[in-house]
């Protein structure tokens, strides 16, 4: 890494399903066709959906998954190293880092700051993106570490602003000017679309936590169901017969299956199955179905579905905010299936 110095970095955080990977795709489609970017994601999940849905973007663009939940306790030795080890792959132009959506900033700048990192990267502007609705649920608006991802910020994109009412879009671009240290930026956005040129703001430190406690690195012993970072499965899951891997932390649940990629479902029968299950904070997948592949994504009650260029083999994550049955809603998926050919 002795080749490698100041390469301008920035994290691009925010609440789950706030739209942090389509305000990265969006970013990813205005890179200059002559930089090499990195991209490193942390997702809470176990099985890892958004280097899916990044894949096959644009040339020019290394990603690399940190996955396993909570990123508290991914922010020991498995973030410096997978950091050290893409960076010296890819050699990049530019970083960007997507914690997951429940993931304290505090730990990740003290990594990028740290004597490990401190000559390599430029810590440019922390990007926080917020949805002005979450401003009306009061669960989310008391979470520390949405405070602090709010606090930390440089700049705040106000996004999904084309769902929000004109007037938690005002309260919301409201709040956000009247925090102190004022932020460098405050902007609105539809679907994740912000401009380059953001990236480049220079962070200023005086940026502070209210919560610094909030990212410490817990005791194993003290929380014994904290995943551990892993990589993607490895083996390729039998037609019919997926894989799956749970976890819990930070009061949420999480599982998540993999199918083969010759698995078709049935779009009809499986989005509303997807839409009825209960207590849902987060779906995201990646489907073979008959109508083609299709990038699902829900957070709450909102749902999405569009064309995905990804075809490895589907995928689905689901985030509850109370514990649920896995091996029936593995074979309500199943059910889903039209046909397995391999």
């Amino acid at each position: 890494m002795s080749k490698l110095a100041n390469i301008p970095t920035n994290i691009i955080t925010g609440f789950l399903g706030v739209g942090k990977t389509t305000a990265i795709n969006s970013l990813l489609a205005q890179k200059p066709a002559d930089e090499t970017w990195a991209i490193l994601v942390n997702e809470f999940g176990q099985i890892g959906i958004d280097q899916a849905v990044m894949e096959n973007q644009t040339e020019g663009v290394a990603i690399k998954e940190l996955a396993g939940g909570c990123i508290c306790c991914a922010l020991g030795p498995a973030l410096t190293s997978t950091l050290a080890l893409l960076l010296r792959r890819s050699k990049p132009d530019r970083l960007l880092i997507e914690p997951t959506g429940i993931g304290h900033p505090a730990g990740i700048i003290d990594t990028l700051q740290n004597d490990n990192f401190k000559e390599v990267l430029d810590l440019r502007s922390v990007i926080c993106l917020l949805d002005p609705r979450a401003l009306d649920n009061p669960e989310v608006i008391s979470n520390p570490t949405f405070q602090d991802q709010i606090n930390l910020a440089d700049v705040i994109v106000l996004n999904k602003i084309d769902l929000a009412s004109e007037a938690q879009t005002s309260f919301a671009e409201e709040r956000s000017n009247s925090l102190f240290p004022p932020k460098q930026a405050v902007v609105k956005s539809i679907a994740g679309q912000i401009s380059l040129s953001l990236l480049d703001l220079i962070r200023k430190d005086e940026c502070q936590a209210l919560f610094p406690d909030a990212h410490t690195i817990p005791n194993q012993a003290e929380h014994p169901t904290a995943p551990q970072a892993q990589p993607l499965f490895q083996l390729q899951p039998k037609a019919g017969l997926p894989l799956s891997k749970e976890g819990s932390n930070h009061g949420l649940y999480s599982c998540g299956w993999v199918f083969n990629k010759s698995d078709i479902f049935i779009a009809d029968k499986l989005i509303p199955y997807l839409q009825s299950l209960p207590n849902i904070q987060r779906i995201k997948g990646v489907f073979h179905t008959q109508e083609g592949w299709v990038l699902y994504n829900q957070a709450i009650n909102e749902t999405t579905v569009s064309p995905i260029t990804y075809r490895r083999d589907s995928r689905v994550e689901i985030i509850t905010t109370r514990a649920f049955e896995k091996d029936e809603i593995q074979q309500k998926l199943i059910d889903c299936l039209h046909i397995s050919t391999q």
